[in-house]
């Protein structure tokens, strides 16, 4: 179980955000972490432990932009250990995307497994990375249409969210199951 939160088009986005992690600190205490867009690169910050202990005011200073999302962690998926504190962000032909993600992909080891013969490298042991993997074998324009290309192959109950330069994008699993 993890929390999740976005907001997008407000001047003071990172610290709207936080206040969201806050209100679902009781969904995940093991990490928790930030991204924010400025309209020209994504700024993320993230750490082990509870959301006011990590981002203390010097750390929200540099989350700029009026597009931010979070994640507050327990780990249900992937070991609890700072590689798997979301968001994770990664430089794509697509340009810059984060991901965050509540839930569980019960496919997750065989697409990775696939992945990784095909080339993959993961720097993590999350269900989440998987995603970011098959969109990035799917390079598509518009980022919604790679992120439902990728969404197709994973099975699940999920919920989650992507930043880009594009916008921020919500998705959940065909049936609802995550809120």
């Amino acid at each position: 179980m993890c929390g999740i939160f976005g907001i997008e088009n407000h001047e003071d986005a990172a610290n709207l955000a936080y206040l969201g992690l806050y209100g679902l600190q009781h969904r995940g205490q093991e990490s928790a972490g930030l991204v924010s867009w400025d309209g020209a690169k994504l700024h993320v910050g993230r750490g082990m432990g509870q959301v006011a202990d990590i981002f203390k005011e010097r750390v929200l200073a540099r989350l700029p932009g009026s597009r931010a999302m979070g994640h507050t962690r327990y780990s249900t998926s992937g070991n609890s250990i700072m590689a798997n504190a979301q968001p994770i962000v990664v430089k794509t032909s697509m340009g810059p995307l984060g991901i965050i993600h509540n839930g569980n992909l019960v496919n997750d080891r065989s697409l990775r497994q696939g992945l990784e013969e095909e080339g993959s490298i993961f720097q993590t042991t999350s269900d989440t990375e998987v995603i970011l993997h098959l969109m990035a074998r799917n390079p598509r324009e518009d980022i919604v249409e790679s992120l439902m290309v990728a969404l197709e192959r994973v099975e699940g109950a999920f919920s989650l969210l992507l930043m880009s330069d594009q916008g921020l994008v919500a998705a959940r699993d065909p049936h609802g199951f995550r809120p």
